[in-house]
């Protein structure tokens, strides 16, 4: 098959770019002719590496130009770039006729539909249903994510096929006849496991509102009076960086709270942790709790939507947290510092979970949804 995915960019380091690029390689390792379309990256090479077989072609649009700008700059310059976006990616479509044409819902979502290049259109969803709405924002950016989630309602049908994450997800939905669910894969790093004896906690993602880091270093200052010699590493990078630092210095915790940039090899960082901890606002199918998952770190996160009730059964993989309680959220984590026995359980219990995740299981289920779209064209 030729496949084509369409996505901002893959400079990032974020889950999104590390599934494409798992996906991608997977794909090319078995034969198909993979190409990554991007209208942000800039010249940037990908976080993750990619087959060299891969290739890939950047539309040079930016979006990212005008984000942190308000909303008149987003209503001069948006449709403009909208526009030349849809000519730029109808030409490299109609020139490439690929079999399957995937959207990673970014930019191109509203358009993509409408470009006659033979193709079979996918979009696949990385957050859910409400990421929109979960944004914070107020006044007239509140408005305009609610027109636009009411928009996202009736885009999704326009597809060959909605993949969706998780079955939570699916739900808010509704009863779509092109919708599936399939969940995002863990990582293939081989076999480890790590020993949960080092006093420290990871938190791993971009630093942005999404991840809610604010919440979690509030709560870790009510850990640090019952365990002042545990540490907390915030991994990534991101535009709240310098925010998230001023927070932890106000409170004094700059001993104990280290932010640490991402790397694209992060299975050390994971062997070296005795738990996990997600305290975002929104997710789709995190892939930082299936990465940690994957070598036996038991897990405390907000139950936010979506993603965490999908793969944490609460008091056996981890705990779950209610949505936005800073206190339950110290309480758990305290919990399981206080018992390498308890650690040891779930961590036991979340690494078995993890294989229902593995690479070729969730990626059968997408050569299945291939194949199925492509009899339907013959």
């Amino acid at each position: 098959m030729k496949i084509v995915y369409c996505i901002e960019g893959t400079y990032n380091s974020g889950g999104m770019e590390r599934v494409l690029a798992n996906k991608a390689n997977y794909l090319a390792n078995l034969g198909h002719k993979v190409f990554i379309i991007t209208s942000d990256q800039q010249g940037r090479n990908p976080f993750f590496a990619l087959q060299t077989t891969i290739r890939s072609e950047d539309l040079d649009i930016n979006y990212t130009d005008n984000n942190g700008k308000n909303l008149i700059n987003k209503l001069l310059y948006y449709p403009g770039k909208i526009r030349r976006h849809k000519k730029r990616l109808t030409g490299v479509l109609m020139r490439l006729k690929a079999d399957i044409v995937i959207s990673m819902f970014c930019n191109d979502v509203s358009f993509i539909t409408k470009i006659p290049d033979g193709s079979k259109k996918v979009l696949e969803i990385h957050f859910s249903k409400f990421k929109r709405l979960q944004y914070g924002r107020k006044g007239l950016w509140r408005l305009a994510d609610r027109i636009r989630n009411k928009m996202d309602e009736r885009i999704v049908r326009k597809f060959d096929r909605f993949v969706v994450l998780t079955h939570e997800d699916k739900s808010y939905w509704g009863d779509l006849p092109n919708m599936e669910v399939i969940a995002n894969a863990k990582n293939e790093w081989g076999h480890h496991t790590a020993l949960l004896a080092t006093k420290q906690v990871i938190a791993v993602g971009r630093f942005t509102y999404q991840k809610g880091y604010d919440r979690l270093i509030e709560a870790w200052r009510l850990v640090h009076e019952r365990f002042p010699e545990w540490k907390l590493n915030i991994i990534g990078d991101g535009e709240l960086r310098n925010d998230m630092q001023r927070q932890i210095d106000s409170y004094r915790l700059e001993e104990v709270i280290e932010l640490k940039m991402s790397a694209s090899d992060i299975l050390s960082e994971y062997i070296d942790a005795s738990l996990l901890v997600l305290s975002s606002h929104y997710e789709g199918l995190p892939m930082v709790l299936l990465e940690a998952m994957s070598v036996g770190l038991p897990i405390v996160a907000f139950e936010c939507k979506c993603g965490p009730k999908d793969l944490i059964t609460n008091g056996v993989e981890g705990f779950l947290v209610s949505e936005g309680d800073v206190e339950g959220l110290a309480k758990q984590m305290m919990c399981l510092m206080a018992d390498a026995q308890l650690r040891r359980n779930m961590g036991q219990a979340a690494q078995a979970k993890s294989e229902q995740y593995s690479e070729p299981v969730i990626m059968a289920k997408w050569l299945k949804l291939f194949d199925n779209l492509l009899e339907a064209k013959a």
